[in-house]
């Protein structure tokens, strides 16, 4: 439950972001809020790889929740890099990309996509 809301919540954080974006370039205030979307980002990523870890230690569970948290991070972190250089060209696919994959892995978690479903009575 918590990292659907972790999901859900980075998914609202990439949907703001391009409107900060657009902050950006047209009031002097923007610069702010899109840094202050990127570390809030950031801080998500981190604690959705620290949650999903957590989660899956003592349940033994799939590590697959940590391996797509930590692709996010990493994303994330690529993101932050192409943003201070400036190289809006990779930065803005990217970000729609992660925006895509963010909506992606929120429906399968709303819709328990991959989970294991029991065995229906004949």
């Amino acid at each position: 439950m918590v990292t659907h809301a972790l999901i859900a919540l980075r998914t609202l954080v990439l949907f703001l972001a391009p409107i900060t974006a657009g902050l950006l370039l047209t009031t002097p205030s923007g610069l702010a809020l899109h840094s202050a979307s990127a570390y809030t980002m950031f801080t998500v990523a981190v604690l959705h790889v620290i949650v999903t870890v957590v989660l899956w230690r003592p349940g033994g569970a799939s590590p697959k929740p940590i391996l797509y948290a930590a692709l996010f991070l990493a994303l994330t972190l690529i993101q932050v890099a192409l943003g201070i250089a400036g190289l809006t060209v990779a930065h803005i696919p990217l970000g729609v990309l992660m925006f895509g994959l963010s909506l992606v892995q929120l429906s399968r978690a709303r819709t328990g996509s991959g989970r294991p479903r029991p065995d229906r009575p004949a």
